[in-house]
Order: structure tokens, then sequence, then C-alpha cells
């Protein structure tokens, strides 16, 4: 399978493209079992979702040959091809658990989009990024709220029109990525350890709490909305051990033991 999903005993999700001959290229066939990985990972009871993927590059992005078939489909037919690529890019955005993607090598054109979908993006020094799909005389339609939203307007009028290469430091300063890594699997290793250490409760609500809150105007509403869940949450089984296990100075119940 070129879509593989393994849970390790701390209950993270490690999802693998593996099609390194392709350059981890994504067609039809591999939208659909990201999809449903995916889709199978967001209803687990786990702790994180790493995205990785096999071989020298992360993703070429789209495969070519498969977007050159395509021309020889009608207009609906390309609307509803193009409908799983945004869903795939929803599914992995909508996750409610913190996702983590490492990066080495080329991510060009719609590899950018799971990047940017990720709530933690860490690059090989060697990484290189491009929104190509000017290059080809295409768009990053599909990506784009996405993108926009990691690297902001005025950086997207820049790289979505020259289709220009840029390198890892460059994705750290466009808050494409968080970090950049000569070790990737530390790295992991790293980020994983720290959401661990964190209330899973917590964490999957704090992820929700920025969907809710930024872009919003800090309104009556809103600011009422924030005092709620403080409130919830304070209250809840998990904060409440959290506060307990701080004052007695103690590990809290989540945290996992040296043996796990």
């Amino acid at each position: 399978m070129s879509v593989t999903l393994n849970i390790t005993k701390s209950k993270v999700a490690i999802l693998e493209l593996s099609r390194p001959e392709k350059h981890n290229a994504f067609n039809a066939e591999i939208i659909a079992e990201l999809i449903k990985t995916i889709d199978y990972a967001n209803e687990l009871d786990i702790r994180a979702l790493v995205l990785k993927t096999n071989g020298k590059h992360f993703s070429a992005g789209a495969d070519l040959a498969w977007m050159k078939s395509m021309a020889d489909n009608n207009y609906e037919e390309n609307v509803a091809d193009s409908l799983e690529l945004a869903k795939l890019m929803q599914v992995l955005a909508s996750s409610p658990h913190p996702t983590l993607c490492l990066v080495q090598g080329a991510a060009f054109g719609g590899a950018l989009g799971l990047i940017a979908c990720c709530d933690i993006a860490v690059a090989s020094p060697n990484a290189k990024f491009c929104l190509s799909e000017v290059k080809l005389g295409l768009i990053p339609a599909v990506i784009s709220p996405y993108v926009i939203k990691a690297i902001g307007e005025r950086q997207a009028r820049r790289y979505f029109l020259t289709a220009e290469i840029f390198q890892a430091e460059k994705a750290l300063e466009l808050g494409l990525i968080h970090q950049i890594s000569d070790n990737l699997e530390q790295s992991e290793e790293y980020f994983i350890e720290q959401l661990l250490n964190n209330g899973p409760t917590a964490v999957k609500s704090a992820k929700s709490l920025i969907d809710e809150v930024a872009g919003k105007a800090i309104d009556e509403q809103l600011i009422k909305h924030t005092a709620k869940r403080i409130a919830e949450i304070r209250v809840s089984e998990e904060g409440q051990e959290g506060l307990s296990a701080f004052f007695d100075k103690r590990a809290p119940n989540w945290q996992p033991t040296a043996s796990e």
C-alpha cells in the first residue's frame, strides 16, 4: 500500500505516504487512500497525528500524468475530481487531533497544501518549496485557503504569481513551517513528547478554540464565548486533575510513564 497508518503505544498515529518512485506525487487513488486513512485516524482515540513521506522528497504535488489525463474528462468530471483534493485538505485541516508534518527534499504544488493544513510543520535544511502551478498554466486553487492562511495574502501575491522556488529559511520566515531541523526523527520525538505532556482534551479544545477565535471581532459575543470555554474546562475532570497535580507537585495522569 502507498499509504500506511501505524499507532504507537503512546497513541500517536503515524501516517506515511510511500511512493518514492513518483516523488510521492498524488493521483486520484492516492488522494482517496489519504482521505480514507485520515478520516479513520480522526475517529480514533489518539494523542497526535504525524504526516510524513518515504523517500528523498516530501511530495511533488499532483501527479502530472494524472493531471494531463484529466484533460480528457469533461468540466463536471474535473470539478468532481478537484472536490476530492479539496476534501483531502479539509479532513486534514479539520482533524480534532494535533497534527505534525515532517518535510524533506522538495515540496511542490499541492504538497504545500498538506503542510499548511497541519498544526506544526518541521522541515530539513535541504527542503525546498514551490507553488508551481502557474508554470504549468494552472492555479493553486484548492490549496489556496490553507496556504494563504499560513503565509498571508501579501506573500501569496508573490509566490502564487512567480512560482519561485524558495528554501527552508524562507518557508520559516513566511510561516509555512515552524522549524528547520537537521534531524527530523529527533524533532518528531520532541514535538510528540511536548504534546503528550499536555492534557489530551485540553489540546483538542485549544485547537478548536483557535478556529473559533481567529479572525473574529473581539465583541461581547466572543468575550462571553471564551469565558464559557475556560469555565467548562476548568471544572472538567481533566482540568481538575491538572490543577491538583500542579499543587501536589506530581505528574498528571495523562502523562506517559517511563516504560511507555
